[in-house]
């Protein structure tokens, strides 16, 4: 589904290599000075005045072009040093951004005397995430699409090196662009079968990748009780599905959850109009873990690896289920059902019950859940609650690392309380507050005793504006994350016991 990414090249030499149709050439802030003096005294002088007269310091995000004699230079802000690789990854993303605007289809980098290469790959992945375009309903796709990125610059690691962290990035990002696509893609297209088929694409791509996929009759026979009851009111057949990732001499299991409701109307508890615009958004979560699971064959970590997606549509049909249904789960929590519109733990309870039969070191599950996640940090954070704090540790230095953030919310156990049933064992709401942190308690009741860490994303995963490194709709949030923290994981040494990977 996505498509080509653009040419990556490292040319270690001096500024005599940076050939392109526009220069890029970051500037940290308070060091306009330093940052052009090697283009040559008549070109300094020139950016120079420029960026004086433009009152450009080199700040986060801010951009300078200069139009010269036969190539134009932009000049990108980093901020403040220390620069950390998330502000070269950003500064990577608005860079492509200005070549393709410029028209310029080589762009080339002049590094410096940069050489540490998680900085230099920040900056490539950032180039190579900015380039996604999801243009197969338009009828004008025209515009200059950047093919090659030349980083340059005399302090490079040996080319091998650099190749080899180049084809990581890639992994990574092709790994974004296929989660991107799975979202943007209209809920009249993405359904549960689509899902599923996606799924199987991904497995006939690689030899070390197994999909599964149960129907509707083998969901009954599982005992997947919340997948059926969400998935009542839909013509469209629910699908279970699991793309697994395996290598000899694997040395840990690692489960990862998504969230799958290709719709979410709110089913009898129904959603506004304008809620329900963005819908198609509900299974980012799913389209994440499913797109991960690709990265780790491409990469050839030695883990075991399963993706767990319980997939269906939530709308109000005759056959909807009502508030006040009660559900019995096959780990035996009976679960009364108020609000038809908290569906996405009803399903991830039977996802998760499934995923433990598997015995896995840690589970990990991402999903649109609340809207208070979004409310309590907005757009740009992810919420993460869960039952390890060393997994939950590790999860957030991901984050970081990856350029997805996230913040810790408390799994605080006093609040079990507002879902405590009344004809039941628990509800699936609560009252009007800590609604994030309800939905965790809630999916909390079906891990068992497995590490377990939860990721909100209805706020990251989904943007209505451009971001330096995602265009306006889905970001693909999650795949940079589980990545680099799953490269983490394959990093520590053989466990000599089972453990919670601390």
């Amino acid at each position: 589904m996505p498509g080509p990414l653009a040419a990556l090249k490292a040319i270690r030499s001096g500024l005599a290599g940076a050939r392109g149709d526009v220069l890029l050439l970051p500037v940290s802030e308070g060091a306009v000075r330093d940052a052009v003096k090697p283009l040559g005294k008549r070109l300094a002088a020139a950016l120079g005045r420029r960026a004086r007269d433009a009152e450009f310091q080199g700040r986060a995000e801010e951009v300078l072009v200069h139009h010269g004699e036969g190539q134009s230079v932009a000049l990108l802000g980093l901020g403040a040093t220390p620069v950390g690789v998330d502000a070269w990854r950003r500064a990577g993303g608005i860079g492509r951004r200005e070549a393709e605007r410029l028209g310029a289809r080589r762009a080339a980098c002049w590094l410096g005397e940069v050489g540490d290469p998680a900085t230099i790959g920040g900056f490539a992945e950032g180039f190579l995430l900015a380039g996604y375009r999801f243009e197969r309903y338009r009828s004008d796709t025209r515009g200059t699409r950047t093919e090659i990125l030349a980083l340059v610059g005399p302090k490079l690691p040996r080319p091998r090196d650099m190749a080899a962290g180049f084809d990581t990035v890639r992994a990574i990002v092709q790994g974004v662009y296929t989660a991107r696509d799975l979202v943007n893609e209209p809920p009249s297209i993405a359904t549960p079968r689509f899902l599923a088929e996606q799924a199987l694409r991904l497995a006939s791509e690689s030899s070390r990748l197994h999909a599964e996929i149960w129907d509707a009759q083998r969901i009954a026979r599982e005992g997947l009780v919340g997948i059926q009851a969400v998935s009542r009111g839909s013509a469209e057949e629910p699908r279970f599905i699991q793309l697994r990732y395996t290598r000899p001499g694997s040395r840990r299991r690692i489960a990862l959850v998504g969230k799958g409701v290709t719709f979410d109307s709110g089913g009898l508890s129904l959603k506004p109009a304008k809620g329900m615009e963005t819908m198609k958004y509900d299974m980012a979560g799913a389209a994440a873990v499913l797109a991960t699971v690709s990265v780790v064959a491409a990469l050839g970590l030695p883990l075991e690896v399963t993706a767990y997606v319980p997939a269906c549509e939530n709308l109000p049909g005759g056959r909807a289920q009502k508030p006040g249904d009660i559900l019995r789960y096959a780990n035996g929590r009976t679960v009364e059902v108020l609000n038809t519109d908290a569906e996405g733990r009803l399903i991830l309870a039977d996802a998760l019950v499934v995923a433990n039969r598997g015995r896995p070191d840690a589970i990990v599950d991402l999903a649109t859940l609340t809207g208070a996640a979004r409310v309590a940090l907005g757009s740009l954070y992810a919420a993460v609650l869960g039952t390890d704090q060393a997994l939950i540790d590790a999860v957030l230095a991901a984050g970081r690392a990856a350029g997805e953030a996230c913040w810790q919310l408390p799994l605080v156990r006093e609040y079990r309380e507002d879902i405590k049933g009344t004809v039941t064992d628990i509800k699936n709401v609560g009252g009007p507050d800590a609604g994030t942190i309800i939905g965790a308690l809630f999916l909390a009741e079906f891990v068992g005793r497995t590490p377990w860490a939860h990721l909100d994303i209805a706020g990251p995963a989904y943007s209505d504006k451009d971001l330096p490194v995602a265009p306006r709709g889905a970001t693909g949030y999650g795949v940079r994350l589980l990545a680099r923290w799953l490269q983490d994981v394959a990093a520590m040494p053989s466990p000599t016991a089972p453990s919670p990977l601390s």
